[in-house]
């Protein structure tokens, strides 16, 4: 399905990576940055968040009702995000728009001026996401965890910055910063659909083979975990909690195994979190099981948002279930049917060329090349039962969890005593 990646390297470091697919009539395409929130200290928290906002709000040759026009003109899709670790700027259109698309593109990551009048409004906006997401408690349990685990580490912060930060940003530390990180050693351009990879590096290549190679390097500290129970009491409906237990890295070898530890506990509506919280005891609507990865370290999380009085209900029945997958295999059925809801999701995410865009570019970042899907499939069904049993073992110890709430509190002393504290 997808044999067809190709990649050139320009002389400067940029990597323009490919996926043809020629039943489509669509190309998705991203410029990626190996670049985001991790890399900022605390005084510049919320500058990649900043900047990702701010590329869209004019050129030299395009204000920002130009880029905008311009992309709807072609009836294209534009958009972009930050992570923890990278900033990505993307966009889709019909295939016979790609050269627009990558002039667009192209343009706004190169050029952007970062107006001062632009800056005042944006500025602005992002505090209303802050508030949105302060005023979310589903969302705002994960930053509160992210805090508690990793403390004052660049983890453990939002995103999005603090609005002190944010009042006292200009346009002097955006474009300093921009030009630290923005390094074309750090990028990478990827494209999948209907496409030929000699014209994306015929569009793209010229125009950032311009870039000058760059100096400064990324100084990524591995971060110290905090096994710690936090309350944040808020008058709520619900208190939302949040498990949080060391994860893995993005290249661990275990991380198909992870993967599907991840898929038992509560990763989809026959897991046992699902099943055990939901279904069979009415404890909660929301449960699910997660996984963050990072490239030294990473996460495996629990989430719940549960009726005040059903808190420590719920507190034990997950951390039952944490002490049975150390004691016990999974059973030969639920790994079966883990493994196919694996793959399943896989190949039907496949299908998509944003989904193959994310892919190449996270190939590129991780692993220095594409990672085919047959081989992710074949890392898959090589999972054994003791696998997911000895890595269970090792991330679901009593002292190895760290765990937040937020809404009405229970009695803190109790929560911390069902965890050994």
């Amino acid at each position: 399905m997808d044999d067809s990646a190709a990649t050139t390297v320009l002389a400067n470091g940029v990597r323009i990576t490919t996926l043809a697919m020629p039943h489509l009539r669509s190309v998705s395409m991203g410029v990626w940055v190996s670049a985001g929130a991790r890399d900022e200290d605390e005084a510049e928290s919320g500058l990649s968040h900043l900047i990702e906002h701010m590329i869209f709000k004019g050129t030299a040759r395009r204000s920002a009702f130009d880029i905008a026009k311009q992309f709807d003109a072609i009836g294209g899709h534009s958009n972009a995000f930050t992570s923890l670790e990278h900033t990505c700027f993307h966009a889709k259109v019909m295939d016979v728009h790609l050269p627009t698309m990558v002039d667009i593109l192209s343009d706004i990551f190169l050029n952007s001026v970062f107006d001062g009048d632009e800056l005042e409004k944006e500025r602005a906006v992002i505090l209303q996401e802050i508030g949105m997401v302060e005023d979310s408690p589903e969302e705002y349990i994960h930053v509160l965890a992210g805090a508690n685990l990793w403390a004052d580490h660049p983890l453990g912060r939002s995103i999005l910055g603090t609005p002190a930060n944010l009042l006292g940003f200009d346009t002097g530390a955006i474009r300093c910063f921009f030009n630290r990180f923005y390094q074309p050693e750090r990028i990478v351009i990827a494209a999948a659909g209907n496409l030929e990879h000699d014209r994306i590096v015929e569009l793209a290549g010229p125009v950032f083979a311009a870039l000058p190679a760059g100096a400064h390097a990324l100084d990524r500290r591995v971060p110290a975990t905090c096994f710690q129970v936090q309350g944040h009491g808020k008058d709520l409906e619900q208190v939302h909690l949040c498990f949080n237990s060391q994860g893995l890295a993005t290249t661990d070898p275990a991380r198909f195994a992870m993967a599907l530890l991840n898929t038992v506990l509560g990763g989809n509506m026959s897991s046992r979190l699902f099943q055990q919280v939901r279904e069979r005891r009415g404890l909660a609507y929301a449960v699910y099981s997660f996984l963050s990865s990072y490239e030294d370290t990473g996460v495996l999380g629990i989430y719940a948002g549960v009726d005040p009085r059903q808190c420590m209900a719920v507190i034990d029945v997950v951390l039952d279930q944490l002490d049975i997958l150390t004691r016990n295999p999974v059973s030969a059925a639920e790994l079966a049917d883990a493994k196919q809801f694996a793959i399943g999701g896989l190949m039907l995410a496949a299908e998509s060329n944003d989904n193959q865009m994310v892919r190449l570019a996270q190939g590129q970042i991780h692993f220095g090349s594409h990672i085919p899907l047959d081989r992710i499939v074949a890392g898959i069904e090589a999972v054994t039962a003791d696998d997911i049993l000895h890595l269970a073992a090792r991330l679901f110890g009593r002292d190895q969890m760290a765990l937040t709430l937020l809404g009405p509190l229970p009695d803190m002393t109790a929560v911390e005593k069902r965890l050994g504290r």
